[in-house]
């Protein structure tokens, strides 16, 4: 793939974020015409996922580092550091003195503004934006960042790229209700939808 259309994603695997932050991500990134790239494309049990994920860092120009669930919520709860540790791989790359990488940009989300200072106080300073655990939220910095950094200009606003997401999940569901004539297999597919197939599904679409 392109590397200057490339977006790495590095984020919780969890069905709540996914649900409600990586696929909005998804929807933005393909919307702008950039390829989302992320661990969860390929399944290979013969390769290395650290190295398999470097490998990705590499062949992206822009990242995308969601440390929004660094912080253990219970007791006996480990905090979450593979999207830390990324980040720090993705940095390293970016500062490794290879001409290829310069020119590497991330976006570093959280879920409250400057919480990310009390894990990761190295990187104090950094410009973050945070999305409160919200869609909504989460397209108006997606929004920001994709003026800002990537230069795309006559962007839809957010609540229009928010409208236009809801839209496709519709438009998804009723897809597969028509395909399977039966609401249950439906719901089925959508609920276990991998991510390979959910980015096609929008590719499909837009």
């Amino acid at each position: 793939m392109d590397f200057e259309k490339n977006i790495f994603i590095n984020c919780p695997i969890d069905q709540e974020f996914i649900d409600n932050l990586l696929k909005p991500i998804l929807f933005i990134v393909i919307k702008n015409g950039f390829n989302p790239r992320l661990s969860l494309e390929i399944s290979d049990s013969g390769q290395s996922r650290l190295l398999k994920i470097t490998d990705i860092i590499k062949n992206c120009k822009y990242s995308i580092h969601d440390i929004s669930k660094v912080k253990s919520k219970t007791i006996h709860e480990f905090s979450r550091m593979n999207m830390p540790f990324e980040l720090g791989i993705d940095y390293g790359i970016r500062y490794s003195g290879l001409e290829t990488f310069v020119a590497k940009h991330f976006l570093i989300l959280e879920a409250e503004k400057y919480e990310y200072m009390q894990a990761l106080s190295d990187i104090s300073g950094f410009d973050t934006k945070a999305h409160k655990n919200e869609t909504k939220e989460l397209f108006k910095c997606l929004y920001s960042w994709f003026s800002e950094t990537l230069k795309i200009n006559k962007q839809d606003p957010p609540k229009k790229i928010f409208d236009d997401f809801m839209q496709f999940n519709s438009w998804l569901f009723n897809e597969k209700l028509f395909q399977y004539k039966n609401e249950i297999i439906a719901l089925d597919y959508i609920q276990n939808i991998t991510i390979p197939e959910y980015i096609q599904e929008i590719k499909n679409q837009l």
